[in-house]
């Protein structure tokens, strides 16, 4: 016995890492050795391939829709200066996302994407002697790329055309011609140009070339659909974006109040408002000269006044002709002695009074004319004038534009909701009292004026409900989230594979390599299942050829335990010792 303990105690362990790996590589099959070597190689691939995919850069798309030309070209380029790339199912050139503003801002600077067009470039290389003809053709080409390129930077537009028709110029007026514009726009899908845009693209083709007028330019989509004709009933009625924008401001302003004071009574939810606004765009100025008569003298004022009076006196021609008939005739020298009536002239040498014409003479409308004959006739004339000043009123009205001539407004509420007697929701409609109390709110929030002509219409009506679940997309289908799904799904495969090959392969294998120790068992030396049984000095002699190598302390501390049982009870040892034995140690 001792000398069994002695020679399995004493055998030497191996000490060396490599010589314990070999050892216990030894402990295989050559079924296990192939399983395992496998397992091995397949987790390192696994964690190679994994390392090296998180190191694959992110491809994002350099440039799309690239002909063959351009593409070509970009590649080279790409080639040359050494910049990975390479292009997706659907044609796009693709580059690593860190480096695409660089690749862009490289090839910018070389000209690259042309598209296709060229612009005023053509003219940096004309030859010397290049003909008239070809140097216009160049510039035209030019002129057509440059604003291809500049209609090409709307968001909307994906790429274009320009077509210029240029006639040659000529010194007769008759035979002078204007040039023409055709524009062929290729938009992006689910994107359309609104009036607006269209007439910007216009008025821009006719600024760049001289004498095209904007009527001229005609625009299409990639559809064929003519865009240069597209107009709403407000440009048809001759308004202009900037009006338009106005009539949009003046109902958007009339729905917020409207909204701002049914929503404290509502709900947000609970009404929809509809405004239609009639603007009157129309400026007109107006002068009026208005006269008044004059009824009232006592109001009137005289601008001017003009009185003429004449008198004349007939004398007839009498006498035998000669010199005495040409000479007047000597008046009177009879004295009078009767005193004068009434208006009677003064007698002969006697002074006339104030107001009667002097003796022998007549003064009328200030001639003075002598008096030969009481007989004789006297023919007067009076002609007055007088103008009056005119009441006259000039008024100067100028209109504004911009008024309203007439609003229209439409207001639909929902009924209010409700629980019933089985507490079952329900909806009821809002009462006569309070309904009229907010058709007088909302005509005061809008401003409403009859002798305008304005219109209001408020009903009450049940929603309907919207099922948010069809029109919102399921989290399972929105691209975001399915891709960061597969993205987990990659890292979860490559895991479970890893974890397969570790417990049902790599797991067995080391325990099948390097077997656990054998632990102590309670009530040692007791019977067979005592010290001296499985874990006893003979299965440790036995087991020390494969394990005392890894676990020799252990071993130690047995073998001396069993040594101090021996010294304390030799007895129980000995009797110990014939029952292994059996029939041989009788």
């Amino acid at each position: 016995m001792a000398a069994t303990t002695e020679t399995t105690a004493g055998s030497p362990p191996a000490t060396n890492p490599v010589e314990r790996l070999r050892d216990a590589f030894n402990r295989l099959s050559s079924q296990q050795k192939i399983i395992f070597m496998v397992a091995i190689a397949a987790i390192i691939a696994v964690i190679v391939g994994t390392i090296l995919w998180s190191r694959q850069p992110d491809w994002k798309v350099l440039f799309s829709n690239l002909n063959e030309k351009d593409g070509g070209s970009i590649a080279t380029v790409l080639e040359q200066q050494n910049i990975p790339h390479r292009y997706s199912d659907s044609g796009a050139l693709l580059v690593p996302a860190e480096r695409v503003h660089e690749v862009r801002l490289k090839l910018a600077s070389q000209g690259l994407p042309r598209g296709g067009m060229v612009g005023f470039e053509l003219m940096e290389n004309q030859k010397f002697g290049v003909s008239q003809f070809a140097e216009q053709v160049n510039y035209q080409r030019g002129l057509e790329g440059e604003l291809a390129r500049t209609i090409q930077s709307i968001g909307s537009v994906q790429s274009a055309r320009v077509h210029l028709a240029i006639p040659k110029p000529s010194v007769f007026v008759r035979e002078e011609q204007k040039p023409t514009a055709s524009v062929m726009l290729n938009l992006y899908p689910g994107r359309a140009l609104d009036a607006g845009q269209i007439a910007g693209i216009t008025h821009l083709i006719s600024s760049s070339v001289p004498q095209l007028p904007s009527s001229n330019v005609t625009v299409i989509d990639q559809s064929g659909a003519l865009l240069s004709q597209l107009k709403s009933k407000l440009t048809e009625a001759g308004l202009d974006p900037a009006q338009i924008k106005y009539v949009r401001e003046v109902e958007n302003s009339i729905i917020k109040r409207i909204d701002e004071i049914l929503s404290p009574l509502l709900g947000q939810d609970n009404f929809k408002v509809q405004v239609a606004a009639d603007v009157d765009f129309s400026q007109t100025e107006q002068t009026a000269e208005t006269y008044r008569p004059n009824n009232m003298p006592e109001s009137t004022s005289i601008r001017s006044q003009q009185n003429n009076e004449t008198a004349s006196v007939n004398q007839a021609a009498g006498g035998v002709p000669g010199a005495l008939t040409n000479q007047p005739p000597v008046p009177a020298t009879a004295p009078l002695t009767t005193p004068p009536v009434g208006n009677a002239p003064a007698p002969a040498g006697q002074p006339a009074r104030p107001g009667e014409q002097p003796p022998g003479k007549v003064d009328a409308a200030g001639v003075t004319a002598p008096l030969n004959a009481a007989g004789q006739p006297i023919s007067t004339t009076k002609n007055a004038t007088i103008n009056y000043e005119l009441d006259k009123t000039i008024r100067h009205t100028r209109q504004g534009m911009g008024n309203i001539r007439r609003l229209s407004a439409a207001v639909v509420l929902n009924h209010r909701k409700d629980v019933d007697k089985a507490g079952k929701p329900i909806t009821k409609p809002i009462p006569d009292a309070e309904m009229k109390q907010i058709n007088e709110l909302v005509r005061e929030a809008m401003g409403f004026t009859r002798e305008r002509g304005d219109s209001l219409s408020v009903a009450n009506a049940p929603f309907t409900a919207i099922d948010k679940s069809e029109s919102e997309l399921p989290i399972w289908k929105d691209p975001e989230n399915v891709s960061f799904l597969k993205d987990i799904l990659k890292y979860l495969l490559i895991a479970g594979i890893v974890a397969f090959l570790y417990l049902k392969v790599i797991q067995p294998t080391l325990k099948t390599m390097f077997p656990p120790p054998e632990s102590d068992k309670p009530g040692a030396g007791e019977g067979e299942g005592g010290l001296f049984g499985a874990g006893g000095v003979s299965g440790g002699a036995e087991e020390g050829e494969e394990g005392a190598t890894v676990h020799i302390d252990h071993f130690a501390v047995k073998v001396q335990k069993a040594r101090d049982l021996a010294a304390k009870d030799p007895k129980a040892i000995a009797n110990m010792i014939k029952d292994w034995m059996g029939a041989n140690g009788n």
